[in-house]
């Protein structure tokens, strides 16, 4: 323990990775859920921008691998996948970063997709990014304090291992259950009519107050030294976030493209 001690102050000063909201999997996972409850209108249109044979779950992880793009407009949409909310603040007290963030991100790419004079590019961009978005807006740490980037600088062990509190929820918890997509969207997509239209009557704000409210119990650390409790505590949450990311997903696709 005193080995595991002094690697977790060591990490502690040296800071942290970026924030990817949900790694991969649950990426996938938010968008399989979304694809099997999309009307056939809303399916047909995002064949339409998308390509016939393209799924919701190829493209999930789009707006996070376009990071790596040299141009100069990826460098500026680091800020569509977060909205940080300082400790001891509200969503409607904190000042909105005037460069954009999740919120902000979400109203314009449904925006692009409602328009009529978008272009078929255009809008498969904001298709992309909305199917991702939704998914880091179920992602509790994505409404982090801005001191510790998201929860990154927040040094934990999870299982011996040495890591930060954002990543626990990125891919740790997930990557514990050993489960593909598929699996997981098989699992968790079992909720009822009434279950699915009550998640999805709930607006983005809503959303926002829902992880917030999620986001300050998490970052009630205790010891810092996460295991089979720690999985056990949460293993609810984090499937319940999927899965409401998943069903609101589709809710709002088949919104746009239905009417």
């Amino acid at each position: 323990m005193r080995i595991l001690s002094g690697l977790l102050i060591f990490f502690m000063l040296i800071g942290s990775q970026l924030a990817m909201a949900y790694e991969k999997t649950g990426h996938r996972v938010v968008a399989e859920i979304a694809e099997r409850h999309l009307s056939d209108i809303a399916r047909k249109r995002i064949g339409e921008i998308l390509g016939p044979k393209v799924s919701l779950a190829e493209v999930a992880n789009w707006a996070d691998e376009m990071k790596s793009n040299p141009d100069e407009y990826w460098r500026e949409a680091g800020v569509y996948h977060y909205l940080n909310v300082p400790a001891g603040q509200t969503f409607e007290d904190t000042p909105r970063n005037p460069a954009g963030d999740v919120l902000s991100a979400y109203e314009k790419f449904t925006a692009t997709l409602k328009s009529s004079a978008s272009s078929r590019a255009e809008k498969q961009l904001a298709l992309k990014f909305l199917v991702h978005i939704v998914g880091d807006m179920h992602q509790p740490m994505h409404f982090g304090h801005a001191s510790d980037r998201g929860g990154n600088l927040v040094k934990v062990i999870w299982f011996d291992q040495v890591t930060d509190l954002h990543s626990v929820w990125d891919i740790f918890l997930i990557d514990k259950e050993k489960l593909s997509f598929t699996e997981w969207a098989n699992f968790l997509d079992k909720a009822d009519p009434d279950m699915v239209a009550i998640y999805q009557k709930a607006s983005p704000i809503d959303w926002i107050h829902e992880g917030l409210a999620l986001r300050d119990k998490i970052y009630n650390v205790g010891d810092r030294n996460f295991s089979w409790g720690y999985v056990y505590k949460y293993r609810p949450v984090i499937r319940e976030e999927l899965l409401k990311g998943g069903l609101r997903l589709a809710g709002v696709l088949n919104g746009i493209f239905t009417k």
